[in-house]
């Protein structure tokens, strides 16, 4: 879609485009340096509400042209150069291998007494699907991505077992793609189902109760072939062992232009239930009977205010539990008896409470509940009926993640992990909210550098410190418990803030590589996310945005004020959402910082909403250059359009995926170009730009273990230069 007003003109009489008059072909490094590949500004100039803006570097959008390609091969080219000079790749490279060559299951999934897992022995460059009926026993490998692609760039995207555990529904990913091809293989003989499925994104599959075949949404297909992901989804039926081609539409939005339809069959099979998903703030609940031969009667349309959200946790016959915002912000869980679904009938199940709600699940007679208490995680039981059953002992202050449970199961699993815990699966009792790990303990099997394993000994500690408005922002800081606290340290500080995500403490091998060096990490919980509930999410979206650029930057300043580290030591670091938040900073506070690492960012705020139809949906938290209040506050901020000739900006490495097809590359090739254009035209500046394409994964996911292991090698190479850690 265009923007409102949009269209190309000639630049003669637009004095103010001076970005677009700088006269380079070749511009040379700040340094003098190998020069930065070519890259010449075009004549593209769109209005917006009578405002003119340019966009040089639009030419970047055209993926497949000659003219891109060859400048991402030569970007590459020049970047594999600089980073092959600095010392410490090879160091990081060795210690990220070794901390990534533990053990990791995934959570089990169990239907009829066959449970399904991923699993990786810790050097694998991708995981694979288990199956057993003991978990005692880590069983067979069903389904081996490397199989497919020996080089570990085909994943596991996701599967779902069939009703009686016989057959496995699997989605792999080529390339990291967020487009999924799904096959249907026998448990037993290992064998696919001659048919594939495709045309799927962003949505699982759902089983009809008997096994026949299953629901999932894709889009509509083109005369070529592919699948166009600027239409909406409609739920199609799919019948085992039979074509595609043949498969059944089960009900499709027809009356607004970019709601999408995903369908969940209910555990008892009564049900269809369809969530009807626009954005990230609200959502429509609609369901329809299930007979033996599928669907019967009208779709009804349960929750169609669009006044918040609405998350299906399960069904008790025809009565509801869903997890909700509606009248509690910071979430409750309500049942709805679908004979009396007016919200003057809901019933209360557990009521809002002083704490966020992140998640919840139904597991036999309980409901477990998944609570963040300043920025970690806390669960608790409640009976169906809402009594409170207490508090799980969690194994530290951290993160879980994975609940999942059923009405008809005796048991529910999660994992469990923090900065220096690698995740490690955990069966929970729903009766007694006894705990039990699975598998083998990460650490121990490894010797993952983490306290008792053999490596350095940590230390977590969480400040809160005050934004420009005054508002109260957590951070936690982790570092080796050796260095020095009265002295600053080498520093990286990471945010992401926006669609109610929450950052909690979670390990990461990359991570641990950089405090293993004597770095230190810094993670601030900006507005934005879901840390305090939908209220912290809203204050850091639309016309608030610039809230949390104030936070992130005022955690910055806190670092330096308390001695943690100086601005010649300071990088900042995100990723997607927070690629931009790092963008926006960078153009925002330039002299604050030594190193900046934007990753797969949405760095053109004027036009991210015309790469796809899932792209437009972020405009529940960004708005859209279409609307002219709106607009304004997106060019204020949007990093492609704010960077500015004559600053000196830090030393910046761009991380961008070919095969990104959430997050379009080209947000971080028009960006890389124009801060290159601009940084090579400041003379005393001598700080590089620098931008890796990887080209065999998408959106930070579907990466093989060696592409990981080179990226962040990478990564910290570059920023331990530039801050001077190991120096």
């Amino acid at each position: 879609m265009s923007p409102a007003n949009a269209g190309a003109v000639g630049l003669a009489g637009w004095s103010l485009l001076v970005l677009v008059l700088i006269r380079a072909l070749v511009l040379p490094m700040p340094d003098g340096g190998p020069p930065y590949p070519p890259a010449p500004p075009g004549d593209t100039v769109d209005h917006y509400h009578g405002t003119a803006v340019a966009d040089p570097w639009r030419w970047l959008e055209d993926l497949a042209s000659p003219a891109t390609q060859q400048w991402v091969s030569a970007q590459n080219r020049l970047t594999e150069s600089e980073l092959r000079k600095l010392p410490g790749r090879e160091r990081f490279a060795a210690s990220l291998r070794h901390l990534l060559d533990y053990e990791r299951q995934g959570v089990p999934r169990r239907e009829n007494g066959m449970y399904a897992y991923t699993w990786n022995p810790g050097h694998a460059e991708t995981d694979v699907i288990r199956v057993t009926r003991d978990l005692a026993d880590p069983g067979t490998v069903l389904v081996d991505p490397l199989a497919v692609r020996a080089d570990g760039t085909v994943s596991v995207g996701d599967f779902v077992l069939s009703p009686d555990g016989t057959q496995l529904a699997y989605g792999l990913s080529d390339g990291g793609s967020d487009w999924k091809t799904w096959r249907i293989r026998n448990v037993v003989t290992g064998v696919d189902l001659p048919e594939v499925i495709r045309g799927a994104k962003f949505s699982s599959v759902s089983w009809a109760r008997d096994g026949r075949g299953l629901y999932y949404s894709r889009y509509p297909r083109r005369a070529d072939g592919s699948y166009d992901d600027g239409q909406q989804v409609a739920v199609y039926f799919h019948a085992t062992a039979t074509d595609q081609a043949g498969d059944a539409l089960v009900y499709a939005v027809t009356d607004h232009p970019t709601r999408d339809p995903y369908a969940t069959v209910s555990r008892d099979g009564r049900l269809l239930l369809l969530v009807i998903q626009d954005g990230f703030l609200t959502n429509g609940l609609y369901y329809q009977r299930l007979g033996t031969d599928g669907p019967v009667g009208p779709v009804v349309r349960l929750l169609d205010d669009w006044d918040a959200r609405y998350d299906v946790l399960g069904n008790d016959g025809d009565t509801l539990y869903l997890l909700t915002t509606r009248d509690a912000p910071r979430g409750r869980i309500v049942a709805i008896d679908l004979s009396r679904p007016a919200p003057a009938d809901w019933r209360t199940v557990v009521p809002e409470a002083g704490l966020a709600i992140e998640g919840a699940a139904l597991a036999g007679g309980a409901l477990l509940v998944q609570y963040i208490r300043d920025a970690h995680a806390e669960v608790a039981r409640f009976s169906r009926a809402g009594e409170p059953l207490g508090v799980i002992g969690l194994p530290g202050r951290g993160t879980v993640d994975s609940l999942d449970g059923d009405i008809d199961r005796d048991e529910a699993f999660f994992r469990y992990t923090d900065f220096t815990t690698p995740r490690r699966v955990y069966r929970l009792d729903p009766a007694t909210g006894n705990l039990e790990p699975v598998g083998a303990t990460p650490a121990a099997a490894a010797g993952a550098g983490v306290a008792g394993a053999g490596g350095p000994a940590f230390v977590t500690e969480q400040v809160f410190y005050g934004s420009a408005d005054g508002t109260r922002i957590p951070m936690y800081i982790v570092r080796r418990a050796d260095l020095d606290p009265d002295r600053p340290h080498p520093t990286v500080l990471y945010g992401y803030g926006g669609f109610g995500v929450s950052l909690l403490p979670a390990y990461s091998a990359s991570r641990i590589a950089w405090v293993s060096a004597g770095g230190v990490y810094a993670q601030a919980n900006l507005r934005g996310g879901g840390e305090y509930g939908e209220a912290w999410h809203v204050a850091g979206t639309g016309r608030d945005k610039q809230k949390v650029f104030d936070d992130f930057v005022a955690g910055a300043e806190w670092l330096i004020s308390s001695g943690v580290t100086t601005s010649g030591q300071l990088a900042i670091w995100g990723g997607s959402n927070g690629g931009l938040l790092v963008g926006a900073v960078l153009n925002q506070r330039p002299g604050l910082f030594a190193a900046a690492v934007p990753a797969v960012g949405v760095m053109d705020m004027l036009r991210y909403q015309t790469a796809s139809l899932n792209a437009r949906k972020w405009s529940s938290d960004y708005g859209l250059s279409e609307n002219p209040a709106e607009f304004a506050v997106l060019r204020a901020y949007s990093p492609y359009h704010n960077i500015r000739e004559g600053q000196c900006y830090p030393a910046t490495l761009v991380q961008a995926d070919a095969n990104d097809d959430r997050v379009a590359p080209w947000h971080s090739y028009k960006y890389a170009a124009a801060l290159q254009a601009a940084q090579s035209r400041t003379g005393s500046c001598t700080n590089p730009v620098l931008i890796r394409i990887e080209t065999r994964s998408g959106h930070g996911a579907g990466a093989s273990l060696s592409k990981i292991v080179a990226e962040y090698a990478d990564q910290w190479a570059f920023v331990a230069s530039a801050t001077g850690l190991g120096r």
